[in-house]
């Protein structure tokens, strides 16, 4: 019972409207890593600026409690923000709300970079309170982004595609690092300025005032680069003809963006909605898709807690094995600028290989063995970090730096990249974005866990907590690799066979036997 629209859209030649497309959602998920990821190259300096004590022996910092509201109310916003624009998504459109997260985007990442007052409170109140609506809209960008694309894209290559798009987010986390860094090497090389050690008061430069507010609202270009571009893209083939019911205009949309004529078929388009109309919340989906749902919500939420502990506790772990210099020998600027390099060096040759890896072997290996072997290896790497800690840090920080690297590498070819991929893949084109939203938001979950739980652990660089946090993210990978389990393989296959819509029966969507009256088998799903 398959439509032409969408057989078309499954087989049609990669063109130069899919490199537009992935350009075009991947520099929201630039955006988004910028966003989310710069504020560790400068949350130490917000501490020296504000939370200045001239009788203390080190430099100002921020709270525990300041700091992990700093760092994590922009997941609290994007787990938020998932939710909402996930199910805006599959109600509205996926175009119609695509434009408004940019939007979002773009201002409270300029405002982020503002303050109503001066005092500590009043600073770190208004970051707080824009960061959290940047988050919200970074949030609509996960579920929308990965459907469109998974919308677009031919079953052969739509796992790279949509991989292709999530690996922009590696390289924002890279300009993260290279932004923090060209900056604060500028601000260096005009305002010199002593260590802590040598004086108190002048070691942090009144200049790095303006250096943390422009790190934050250069995060608004990338995003506000693309938004005509977005406005242009038309509203999905699949929404168009099976959420609106509008055949018509589906075919002679895709048309348009394929080159080729595609019948409209609007009879047929009934009988397939006929067979699909079920609610998300009803045992008829769960019992066709309730485990993969599990499984993507599960593996995500184990994933995120590594991952976002990783990325946002870097600053804590740096200076105690030795790679960047200690607070007290560094000016303000000076430590931004070491923190900046040495996260830039880490996502450069750690984290970015890490996504391409997966874009290119995607479609080889599949996103089920991918996923395994990333949540395995990050969950050894970690382990040896934790029992060897003392050793690496205090006589082979070379093998440390490769260590930690790894778990990087294997978080991105792996978890990180599948966990996005499978839940565009898994679920009907009704409840797409509402399901993908669902599997993020349970992310999020976990990057909160890793923000308030993980980072409380390193933040003040005790050697002890720190080993404990390693060894716990092991424990929770080997957990996310039996989690994996949930989740099925999906590569080759058009979103309609995954999701049992056209009819068939599969070992992916199991018939779900209830009391209805017997239909024919293609009229089953």
């Amino acid at each position: 019972m398959a439509l032409e629209v969408l057989e078309a859209l499954d087989s049609a030649r990669t063109q130069w409207y899919h490199v537009t497309a992935i350009v075009i959602a991947g520099m929201g998920f630039f955006t988004d890593a910028y966003d989310l990821f710069c504020i560790s190259t400068v949350s130490k300096l917000l501490g020296r600026l504000y939370y200045f004590d001239p009788s203390s022996s080190s430099p100002g910092k921020l709270p525990t409690s300041v700091n992990n509201f700093v760092i994590g109310v922009a997941i609290v916003g994007t787990l938020c923000g998932q939710l909402v624009f996930g199910w805006l998504g599959d109600k509205l459109g996926r175009k119609k709300v695509y434009g408004i997260t940019l939007i979002l985007m773009v201002l409270c990442a300029i405002a982020s970079g503002l303050s109503f007052g001066a005092s500590a409170k009043s600073v770190m109140g208004t970051l707080c309170f824009f960061r959290f609506w940047l988050g919200f809209g970074i949030g609509g960008d996960y579920p929308l982004s990965a459907t469109i694309m998974s919308e677009y894209a031919n079953k052969r290559t739509r796992g790279a595609f949509i991989a292709a798009v999530f690996a922009m987010q590696g390289v924002g986390i890279i300009f993260a690092g290279l932004v923090s860094m060209t900056l604060s090497g500028l601000f260096q090389s005009y305002y010199h300025a002593p260590t802590y050690t040598q004086n108190r008061v002048t070691s942090t430069q009144p200049e790095s005032d303006l250096l943390w507010r422009l790190v934050l609202m250069i995060g608004a270009i990338p995003a506000l680069l693309t938004y005509y571009w977005r406005m242009k893209m038309p509203e999905t083939g699949r929404y168009t003809a099976i959420i609106e019911g509008n055949a018509k205009q589906a075919a002679a949309d895709m048309a348009r963006v394929l080159d080729i004529e595609i019948q409209a078929e609007q009879d047929k388009l009934a009988d397939f909605n006929a067979a699909n109309n079920y609610p998300l919340w009803s045992n008829e989906f769960f019992e066709r898709h309730g485990r993969h749902l599990i499984g993507t919500m599960s593996s995500w939420f184990l994933l995120d807690i590594a991952f976002y502990s990783q990325n946002l506790t870097q600053k804590d772990i740096f200076p105690a094995i030795g790679l960047i210099d200690k607070d007290h020998d560094m000016s303000a600027i000076g430590e931004v600028f070491q923190t900046s390099r040495a996260m830039f060096v880490i996502a450069l040759f750690g984290t970015f290989p890490g996504y391409w890896f997966t874009v290119f072997f995607i479609e080889k290996l599949g996103r089920y063995k991918i996923q395994l072997v990333g949540f395995f290896m990050m969950s050894f790497f970690m382990f040896v970090i934790g029992v060897k800690y003392d050793y690496l840090k205090n006589e082979n920080k070379g093998a440390f730096a490769v260590l930690y690297g790894l778990t990087f590498f294997f978080a991105n070819f792996g978890p990180n990249s599948t966990t996005f991929v499978l839940p565009a893949e898994l679920f009907p084109t009704r409840v797409r974005s509402t399901c993908h939203a669902l599997s993020a938001a349970a992310g999020k979950a976990g990057a909160l866990v890793g923000t308030f739980g993980i980072q409380s652990l390193t933040v003040g660089g005790d050697t002890y907590k720190i080993k404990k946090a390693m060894i716990l993210l092991a424990v929770t990978n080997l957990v996310g690799f039996f989690c994996s389990f949930l989740v099925t393989e999906t590569k080759g296959r058009s979103l309609e066979e995954i999701s049992g819509e056209d009819g068939r029966e599969s070992e992916l969507t199991p018939t779900p036997r209830d009391s209805r009256a017997p239909v024919s088998r293609t009229e089953t799903m």
